[in-house]
């Protein structure tokens, strides 16, 4: 049961492991349906049944390279990099998070932390920048940088 668009569907998944990220816990599987590797939260399964057939196996290689390559739980190689600026007093802790293994950061010369993240799907990382609030300033790609500008603009009109 989809979260996004409240779509019910049936799929045949070739379950390949289970997930615990943030707190949930999520299937990695082979949905035959869409013939991709996919992620279904374990909370939005309404039932299982189990088939007589053989499940579709692949190596650990092959799930880490689809699932673990990108920012968050959204699977898929990168296709872009968020370059974010924290604020000198919010670098200090920044500085000592890992948002993903592939990033890279730096101190600038103001004392603020610059953190370049590689990423497909802006969405989870969206919310984790929209947490920092006025402390960090997406420099990088413009696309990004409109949505969470986007994003606080709406956000500030509520209370208006």
């Amino acid at each position: 049961h989809s979260r996004s668009d409240d779509e019910k569907l049936q799929s045949t998944v070739s379950p390949q492991r289970m997930v615990h990220y943030r707190d949930n816990w999520y299937l990695d599987g082979w949905c035959h349906k869409r013939r991709a590797l996919r992620t279904f939260a374990v909370e939005r399964i309404g039932s299982i049944l189990v088939l007589d057939q053989d499940a579709v196996e692949m190596d650990d290689g092959r799930l880490d390279r689809h699932f673990a390559s990108a920012y968050g739980i959204f699977a898929g190689a990168p296709e872009h990099t968020a370059v974010l600026k924290f604020s000198p007093e919010r670098a200090r802790w920044v500085a000592e998070e890992q948002w993903h293994p592939e990033q890279r950061g730096e101190h600038l010369l103001d004392g603020s932390w610059q953190l370049e993240v590689p990423y497909k799907h802006a969405e989870e990382l969206v919310m984790d920048i929209l947490r920092y609030g006025p402390d960090v300033e997406v420099l990088g790609p413009p696309e990004l940088r409109r949505t969470v500008g986007g994003r606080l603009r709406a956000s500030a009109a509520a209370y208006d």
